[in-house]
């Protein structure tokens, strides 16, 4: 499979990988010629120390480790005619894609530069290894280069001990040691208290333990360290306060207990500080944050056995710009109004009520995330004007407030609100001709009324959940004017009449209308590239139209519980995201620049019918792939071709008009986990290949007319009985029904005795003359 130019004359060497080797040579100094064969009319394939991949021609290894092998009468290892200068390991992450092994130990490099390196199951080569951004590279070996590293970046390497992984760098320059999510279990090794010249550290998202060390104390120069997502546990370390230069302290998500040493307000250079999510008890006051004139960023969380105790005209000697804070209530701590530069606060797990002079401080912020709380307030006179604003999940009552044209982000989900929606959406001296708003979720709400006529206002609008309100009447014509629309959601409300044509909305992905009164034939003007056609719960009519299969991106077609009519669509297999098992393409998650140049991402959520029981999903949703066209009036047979979505989830047909046989390819829908064909009219035998279907762990076939036993195999004699029931000629486990050695159940082979025995003796009555007259009350029973 590897080449290493040996026997190959042709020019076969993949240019990128030849302009990169020729640049790392560049940098570097050669006194040996070691590197003589790379020279520009060869080959690089042919080339010292490359190898390369026959079928691709991609560089996959580059070994030139200094061979220092000496008489063993000499003492000292000379290399001088090793390779010196300098290198850029972020050379070998961005260009060689194809890269497997880097060994370059042994060599005499006087500058390693590392970079920002983030691993991806990286397989550590020894004896010193690094990790970088790539899912190809497996083994790295810099071992033993004079070169001192000043800067080392290790992200998600999944290194697990931090000594011996570490345990040959040269380190006697670090300045800067970054190396989270690397899943160490251990305390801090030894040798980080020797770091006396490192400025920072960043251990976050790990598992190291134990309680913090005073030998920390030897890194006077540190100004960063960051502890964060660890199981330190203990008390935080009064002496933590004589770091004299630290300006980012993040302890937070440990298991640190007891008090804030107050020693931590000595910290005069302090710019971010948080402890929350902890174990903390005590009090907190304003000598906590004595000297901390400087901070700018505050996470803390106070909540009893922790509690504030604040003079209520403390003036803080700091002005935060970002604040995340957890506090018992029921008043909002005083000292936070006078915290005139605040642009995010966050506000988490908290009682209290607000009102004017609370949203008045609102108006003056970018981003304001204060949802999942037990906020209790009246909305009705309120003016939103922060560019990020969420306030999901509280106990907010009163009208719908009013925007202003600075609001991108709007979330009023699961309240009390109620109302119409016009003092949202209509209020033109507001909005002054202009609108940023780009998402706006009032699902859960107590609205009512009609959904207004003011949607063309809101034209950058890119998701708009209206779902689970009382909403009334028909879908007003403007909002198919919202050509930018990606995520519509208007389920569970009381909207009816026909969808008016959202043509213009090219980008449009999904469309939820599940559970209204909605009438008509299914909409004919989706747009090719939705994923998601919710129509669940209307009265929807006609025949399934054949575009639908033109759809090739749909992951969720739920057209179920109407009174759609005709055959199942033909050319289903057209839908290629269904044919593949690649989740990476059902992948439903959105973003949006915001106005400071950020970039904001959701990830949306649907409720869906599967395994019987509705289920809601978020995060896992671009897991799942479902049809559901139950409880409608479909009829004829199923369509082979749609046994070949081998990347589907859920199918469920139940409660149709459905005839004929299961085809025995159902066997080669893998990735089928919940299966229903229940209350139909399919008929034959259960094929042998339903029994292949390892992920299937829901299945329903009851109330048909199948027959013969049920095939073998610990999938289907898993499932209980009632996945069987009301098919009179079916037996084998998990049903009572005993299948004979004809393949028939009792039942059946009863039903065929009864018949036998029963028609033996008509014809005895026959000779006897019995036949006549019982003969001729079978055909006039009306004469009995």
């Amino acid at each position: 499979m590897f080449n290493t130019g040996m026997c190959n004359s042709n020019i076969r060497c993949n240019h990128k990988d030849k302009a990169a080797l020729l640049k790392f040579k560049q940098g570097i100094e050669d006194p040996a010629g070691v590197l003589f064969s790379w020279s520009t009319q060869k080959d690089c394939c042919e080339w010292k120390g490359v190898m390369c991949d026959n079928f691709t021609s991609r560089v996959t290894h580059l070994s030139l480790p200094c061979s220092t092998t000496l008489p063993t009468y000499i003492d000292t290892i000379d290399r001088s005619h090793c390779l010196t200068g300098s290198v850029y390991l972020s050379l070998f992450v961005v260009e060689f894609e194809f890269l497997y092994h880097l060994n370059l130990s042994n060599n005499n490099f006087s500058d390693i530069q590392f970079g920002s390196l983030d691993c991806h199951n990286l397989s550590i080569g020894a004896p010193s290894h690094q990790c970088v951004n790539s899912s190809v590279l497996r083994y790295l070996d810099l071992s033993f280069n004079h070169g001192a590293i000043t800067k080392l970046h290790m992200r998600n390497c999944h290194l697990k001990d931090l000594s011996p992984s570490l345990q040959y760098a040269n380190f006697t320059a670090l300045k800067v040691l970054s190396l989270p999510g690397n899943g160490f279990h251990s305390k801090l090794p030894k040798w980080l208290f020797n770091l006396s010249g490192i400025s920072s550290i960043d251990l976050g998202s790990n598992f190291l333990e134990g309680q913090l060390p005073e030998a920390l104390l030897n890194l006077q120069h540190l100004e960063i360290l960051n502890l964060n997502g660890n199981h330190f546990n203990g008390p935080i370390p009064h002496w933590l306060g004589e770091f004299e230069h630290l300006q980012h302290l993040n302890l937070r998500k440990n298991m640190f207990s007891g008090s804030i040493p107050t020693s931590l307000g000595n910290l005069s250079s302090l710019i971010f500080l948080a402890v929350s999510s902890n174990r903390l008890t005590g009090v907190v006051s304003e000598k906590t944050f004595a000297r901390l004139s400087q901070l700018k960023d505050l996470a803390i969380f106070i909540s009893p056995p922790l509690i504030f105790d604040f003079d209520s005209h403390w003036i803080p000697h700091f002005q935060l710009e970002r604040l995340i804070l957890s506090f018992s209530g029921p008043k909002i701590p005083v000292w936070l109004y006078t915290q005139k530069s605040l642009e995010y606060l966050s506000i988490y797990e908290s009682s209290f009520e607000a009102k004017g002079k609370f949203w008045n401080f609102l108006s003056r912020m970018k981003e304001v995330h204060l949802e999942h709380n037990s906020i209790d307030g009246n909305l009705s006179n309120v003016v939103l004007n922060s560019t990020f604003i969420s306030l999901s999940s509280n106990d907010l009552k009163g009208r719908l407030p009013r925007l202003s044209s600075n609001v991108v982000v709007v979330r009023l989900s699961n309240n009390s609100l109620s109302g119409n929606m016009s003092s949202l959406l209509c209020d033109d001296e507001m909005l002054n001709g202009k609108s940023s708003l780009v998402y706006l979720d009032i699902s859960l709400n107590l609205l009512s009324g009609g959904l207004t006529n003011c949607w063309e206002n809101w034209k950058s609008l890119i998701h708009v959940n209206l779902g689970s309100n009382s909403l009334t009447g028909m879908i007003p014509s403007s909002m198919g004017l919202l050509s930018n629309l990606t995520s519509f959601h208007i389920h569970e409300n009381k909207l009816y009449g026909e969808i008016p044509s959202f043509e213009n909305c090219y980008s449009l992905l999904i469309f939820n209308v599940r559970e209204n009164n909605f009438s008509g034939n299914i909409p004919n003007w989706i747009p090719h590239g939705a994923k998601v056609l919710q129509l669940r719960s209307n009265y929807f009519t006609g025949n399934i139209p054949t575009y639908i299969c033109q759809m090739s991106s749909l992951i969720v077609l739920d057209i179920a519980n109407n009174t759609i009519s005709g055959h199942v669509p033909n050319c289903l297999h057209n839908i290629t995201t269904l044919v593949s098992s690649k989740t990476s393409l059902n992948k439903l998650s959105f973003f949006f620049p915001m106005r400071d140049g950020d970039r904001y991402t959701f990830e949306d959520n649907l409720e869906l019918v599967i395994k019987g029981q509705a289920l809601e999903y978020g995060k896992n949703l671009h897991f799942m792939s479902l049809i559901d066209m139950s409880s409608n009036n479909l009829s004829g047979t199923l369509p082979l071709q749609m046994f070949t979505l081998t990347g589907l989830c859920s199918l469920n047909l139940s409660h149709n008009k459905l005839t004929g046989k299961i085809p025995d390819e159902i066997g080669n829908m893998n990735n089928l986990e919940s299966l229903d064909f229940s209350t139909n009219q399919l008929w034959g035998e259960i094929p042998q290949t339903l029994s292949n279907l390892s992920f299937l762990s829901y299945l329903n076939l009851s109330f048909n007319n199948f027959k013969g036993k049920i095939p073998l195999g610990t999938q289907l004699q898993g499932f209980s009985a009632l996945s069987y029931i009301g098919n009179r000629d079916l037996c084998g486990t998990p049903l009572t029904n005993i299948c004979f050695q004809d393949g028939k159940s009792k039942e059946a082979k009863q039903n065929h005795d009864d018949r036998s025995e029963f028609l033996s003796w008509f014809y005895i009555g026959i000779e006897s003359g019995f036949g006549t007259s019982f003969f001729g009350s079978l055909l006039c029973p009306s004469l009995k």
